[in-house]
């Protein structure tokens, strides 16, 4: 009797241990994530390959994309207009960039309302993401270093 109760608690947590292993994977692998464009000019296919003839050119460096599929050595993006396309993985890389989605938001020194304002960004703006804390990010636009608060910012996106 005691060793069939060990038997079946050795069972029972070797199979919650598979389940949660198996949860935990299949909603990584599902999650969408987020790279940054590494040239000022980006070819975008209508396919994974070389072959594939291009569909557009992005042509701004730092702009956040969604990534949204992988094949071999492409990643299918959609950028911030829903336009999608694949692209090869040397033209991309994991440096933090959003868009200023607010007209004249403002830079502060410190990530407090009352800091002392640096800069204001127009809308539209890209920003380099240094680090996010609660509902502050530590920016750098046009060379000013300083915070802005997150609901200003779109990667549509912010992870």
């Amino acid at each position: 009797m005691y060793l069939q109760s060990k038997l079946n608690s050795g069972f029972a947590l070797l199979f919650s241990f598979f389940i949660f292993f198996y949860i935990t994977n299949a909603s990584t692998n599902e999650k969408d994530y987020f790279l940054t464009l590494k040239n000022n000019k980006v070819n975008v296919r209508q396919g994974p390959s070389f072959d594939y003839p291009i569909k557009f050119i992005i042509k701004k460096k730092y702009l956040p994309v969604k990534i949204i599929d992988s094949y071999d050595n492409f990643k299918k993006v959609i950028d911030i207009n829903n336009n999608s396309g694949w692209i090869h993985v040397s033209q991309l890389f994991k440096k933090k960039s959003a868009i200023n989605i607010k007209n004249n938001s403002l830079i502060l020194s410190q990530p407090k309302i009352y800091s002392k304002p640096i800069a204001k960004l127009e809308k539209g703006r890209l920003v380099l993401i240094k680090k996010c804390k609660e509902n502050w990010c530590k920016i750098n636009a046009d060379n000013f270093l300083g915070w802005i608060k997150k609901e200003n910012l779109c990667r549509k996106i912010l992870t």
